[in-house]
C-alpha cells in the first residue's frame, strides 16, 4: 500500500508551465512541491536543488494540472467492448446490469485498478466514479493502493424494471451501507479519497430513496453524483412514473444543488436549463458516450453561455470504449463547433474544462485544477516533441486537439509520482493486465 508520506518534496525544473490560473500564465519555470502541496512557482528555483528529495529535468516538456473526471463508472471497464451497438435501456437491461450483477470483490477490484491505471497513463489525476450496487469497497481499496484521487459512490437502486435480483436493494439498506462507507472512507488518504452518494437515476430509484440521499447529503457534506436526462426514453418513463420532466423532477426532490454533478443532460428545455443555473447545479459532459449510445448532442454552449458549470467525463469503458480525456476534450470542442460554429468552445475552454472546472465541480477548486501556490500537486508532464504535435503555434490548441494519451510522461499526484516517465510506479501494470483477462472471462461466463 502507496504511504501517505512517500515522498516529502520534488523540483519540476525547466518546463513550460500552464498554470490555468485566473490569469491563463503560459511560462517557462520551475515548480516546488512540499509534503503534497505546491510551495514555489518560479522561472528558476535551482538553489532549492540540493534540499529536495528528487529533481524532475523537465527541460523540453509541458507540465500542465491533472485532469479531473467527472463522471466514470470503474466497475464497468471490464465491460469494454461487451456492450457495443445499443441505446442506452437496452444497453443497460441486456448487457451492462447483468454484468455488475455479476460482479465479485475480486473481479471489481480488477475493474477498478484497470480503469485507474488507464486514466493516469493519460494524465487523469482525479476522477468521480460510480460504482455498483455490491462489493463498493473494493474499489475504495483500489484508489487507495494506487495513489489515485477519487470521490466514489456506491450505485443505489430500490426500483425499476428489469433489473437483475443482485442489483434490486430495499431503501433502508441502500442508505445504510452508502451511510457507512460514507464514515469509513470519505477524507482518507489525507483527503484523496472522498464518498459520495451515488443514485443510478430516476428511473431506477425511489422518490423516497432521493429524498433522502437530498438531506443526507447536506447533513454530511458529502457530493450526489447520478444521472439524468441522457435519452429521451429515460426522459419519457421519468414523466410517465412522475408527472415531471427529469430535471424538474430532480429538483422537486432537492436533487439540484451545488453539491451535485448531473451526468449528461442531453434532452433539457428551457426551463430545465434555468434550474441547473439558479441552483448550481453541475453538469457532466461526456461527449464520446453520448455519440456511441447515440443519446444526441448535449447543449453544452448554451449552458456554458448561461452560466452553469460543466466539466467532462469520459463514462464507462462499455460506452465509450476508452477513458481518455484527450479525446473528450477534442470531441467536446468539435461537437459544439458542428452545432453552433467554428468560434464556439475555443480550445482554452476545452481545457478548462478538464482541470480547473472539473475540480469546481467536485467542491475541489481550491485544491487542484490549476498550478498555484498553496495547491494539492496533481500534475502531469507532456512530451510534445512529436511528429502529431509539431508545430506548435498555438501550445493549448495542440494539447486539445493533437496530443494523444501516449504523449504524457510523468503523472504527480498529491506530490508523488505515480507513473515515471511512462513507467506506472503504484501499480504493476502486468499484473493489473493478467487480473483484468482473469476476471473478464470470469464475468463473461457468469452471464452466459
Amino acid at each position: 500500500m502507496l504511504s501517505d508520506n512517500s515522498q516529502n518534496s520534488l523540483l519540476i525544473r525547466g518546463a513550460r508551465i500552464i498554470t490555468l490560473d485566473s490569469a491563463n500564465r503560459i511560462f517557462e519555470g520551475d515548480v516546488l512541491i512540499s509534503q503534497g502541496r505546491i510551495v514555489e512557482i518560479a522561472s528558476s528555483l535551482d538553489s532549492k536543488s540540493g534540499q529536495v528529495e528528487e529533481v524532475i529535468d523537465a527541460r523540453g516538456l509541458v507540465l500542465l494540472p491533472g485532469f479531473v473526471q467527472t463522471h466514470v463508472h470503474l466497475c464497468q471497464t471490464l465491460f469494454r467492448g461487451a456492450a457495443d451497438d445499443l441505446a442506452l435501456i437496452d444497453w443497460l437491461r441486456q448487457r451492462v446490469w447483468p454484468m455488475e450483477a455479476a460482479h465479485t470483490p475480486e473481479s471489481l477490484a480488477a475493474s477498478a485498478r484497470l480503469g485507474i491505471a488507464e486514466m493516469i497513463r493519460g494524465g487523469t489525476t482525479c476522477a468521480l466514479t460510480m460504482e455498483t450496487v455490491n462489493h463498493t469497497e473494493a474499489v475504495f481499496r483500489a484508489v487507495e493502493e494506487s495513489g489515485f484521487r477519487a470521490t466514489i459512490g456506491k450505485c443505489m437502486m430500490d426500483a425499476g424494471d428489469e433489473v437483475p435480483l443482485a442489483l434490486q436493494e430495499e431503501t433502508e439498506a441502500s442508505i445504510k451501507e452508502s451511510l457507512e462507507l460514507i464514515e469509513r472512507w470519505d477524507g482518507k488518504a489525507n483527503g484523496r479519497i472522498r464518498a459520495c452518494f451515488a443514485p443510478r437515476f430516476a428511473v431506477s430509484c425511489t422518490h423516497e430513496l432521493l429524498q433522502r440521499v437530498a438531506k443526507l447529503s447536506r447533513k454530511h457534506q458529502v457530493l450526489i453524483h447520478t444521472h439524468a436526462s441522457e435519452n429521451r426514453d429515460e426522459i419519457a418513463i421519468v414523466e410517465q412514473n412522475t408527472g415531471q420532466r427529469n430535471i424538474a423532477y430532480l429538483n422537486s426532490v432537492g436533487l439540484a444543488a451545488p453539491h451535485v454533478v448531473l451526468a449528461h443532460c442531453i434532452w433539457l428545455d428551457e426551463s430545465e436549463m434555468e434550474i441547473l443555473r439558479t441552483t448550481g447545479t453541475h453538469v457532466a459532459h461526456c461527449p464520446s458516450s453520448n455519440l456511441k449510445l447515440s443519446s444526441g448532442l448535449a447543449q453544452v454552449a448554451e449552458m456554458i453561455e448561461s452560466g452553469i458549470s460543466v466539466s467532462l467525463g469520459a463514462d464507462g469503458a462499455p460506452c465509450n470504449n476508452r477513458l481518455d480525456m484527450f479525446t473528450e476534450m477534442r470531441t467536446a470542442a468539435l461537437l459544439q463547433k458542428v452545432r453552433r460554429g467554428p468560434q464556439i468552445l475555443p480550445a482554452l475552454t476545452a481545457l478548462k474544462m478538464a482541470t480547473i472546472w472539473g475540480a469546481r465541480a467536485l467542491g475541489l477548486e481550491a485544491e487542484i485544477g490549476s498550478i498555484e501556490i498553496g495547491k494539492r500537486a496533481d500534475l502531469i508532464l507532456l512530451n510534445l516533441n512529436r511528429l502529431h504535435t509539431t508545430p506548435q503555434p498555438d501550445l493549448i490548441s495542440t494539447i486539445v486537439y493533437a496530443v494523444q494519451p501516449n504523449d504524457v510522461e510523468t503523472v504527480i499526484i498529491d506530490g508523488r509520482v505515480v507513473m515515471r516517465e511512462k513507467k506506472l510506479s503504484t501499480l504493476d501494470e502486468s499484473s493489473v493486465l493478467s487480473d483484468a483477462q482473469e476476471q473478464s472471462r470470469k464475468l463473461i461466463d457468469a452471464v452466459k
